[in-house]
């Protein structure tokens, strides 16, 4: 079965949302783009980001990438539509004082089950931004009673 992956994206994240819909297409999955489909430097992104995230809304099988140019404000819209889990990615934080810190790509899918990944175009290379695709398709939610539980609890306010 094919996952369809719904995609949207304001002027900021135009051209990597390009080269991710040629990256997923590569790799068949079903991608369905809610735009922009040409450079508007004066677009807002709710306008693309709103779509997406109801689309993955009334369907659970389903997962959308947003960008912008931190990927904080689409991820705030996003995240207003019931069901949504989405997460921001601007790149793995490497520590400078030793310390391991856990990968939250992977930590976003396995313990939130986050099912819209918010992208910054602005901080991200092309490679980096597909990295982090590929790692957050591929891993699945654990499925831990303690994270069906806190998921429930965020989805209990019915907001």
């Amino acid at each position: 079965m094919t996952t369809k992956i719904y995609i949207g994206s304001d002027h900021a994240g135009f051209d990597l949302k390009k080269d991710i819909v040629k990256f997923l297409e590569k790799r068949d999955y079903e991608v369905v783009d809610f735009g922009a489909d040409e450079y508007d430097e004066t677009d807002d992104y709710p306008d693309f980001i709103f779509p997406v995230a109801k689309a993955v809304s009334f369907d659970p099988e389903t997962k959308g990438i947003i960008l912008g140019g931190s990927g904080q404000g689409e991820a705030i819209a996003a995240n207003r539509i019931p069901a949504i889990r989405a997460v921001v990615f601007n790149g793995q934080y490497q520590p400078t004082d030793g310390r391991d810190v856990p990968n939250e790509i992977i930590l976003s899918r396995q313990h939130n089950d986050a099912n819209i990944l918010s992208l910054g175009a602005r901080f991200l290379s092309v490679e980096e931004a597909l990295e982090a695709v590929e790692m957050w398709l591929e891993t699945e939610f654990s499925g831990e009673e303690r994270h069906i539980r806190r998921i429930r609890k965020i989805e209990s306010l019915g907001i």
